[in-house]
């Protein structure tokens, strides 16, 4: 079962268009990859080759 990790200041950012986008600091409090090919993926998930680095 997947954890609920609060969101505190730091852990996104609103994009120009309006989309929340998390940051480094949420995907390494959450603790795993989704595979979802995130802008800030600590894990180095490639959504291309769909491989981890």
């Amino acid at each position: 079962m997947k954890k609920y990790v609060p969101i505190e200041d730091g852990d996104y950012y609103l994009t120009p268009e309006g989309y929340r986008c998390f940051t480094e600091q949420y995907h390494l409090k959450r603790g795993y990859c989704c595979e979802s090919g995130c802008r800030h993926c600590p894990y180095g998930f490639d959504k291309n080759t769909l491989k981890k680095k």
